[in-house]
């Protein structure tokens, strides 16, 4: 599974491929540390899975959302993030699941994988 990662945090960046590492079946194709760098590299990549950042500098994860639905349609958009408060607008504006960053890595590759987290009713 291709996954491009973004988050303005280079050591959440870091410890999301670990765990993807661990669990396997993933290929990190890129990072991004902003909504705008997100959509220009998942044009570009096309990744399967996009493990987004709420709360980002220069365009936040929930305002890249949209534009990220719209040039890699097929991907699974999963928001990671700390700010609770953006689930529900998180899963209305098109992301397939939200988790907690608080909840870790095993809920992160679940969702990542299709199921285990909170999902949207779309």
């Amino acid at each position: 599974m291709r996954v491009l990662m973004v988050d303005d945090a280079a050591d959440m960046r870091l410890l999301v491929r670990a765990w993807l590492e661990q669990a396997g079946g993933f290929e990190v194709v890129g990072e991004a540390e902003d909504g705008r760098e997100a959509i220009d590299l998942a044009t570009e990549r096309l990744p399967d899975v996009i493990v987004l950042d709420g709360m980002m500098p220069v365009l936040s994860g929930l305002d890249a959302l949209p534009e990220l639905r719209d040039r890699a349609p097929a991907a699974r958009i999963v928001m990671f993030s700390s700010a609770g408060e953006q689930r529900a607008a998180a899963l209305a504006a098109g992301a397939a699941a939200y988790v907690d960053k608080n909840d870790g890595g095993d809920a992160l590759v679940s969702a990542l994988r299709g199921g285990g987290s909170t999902e949207s009713p779309v």
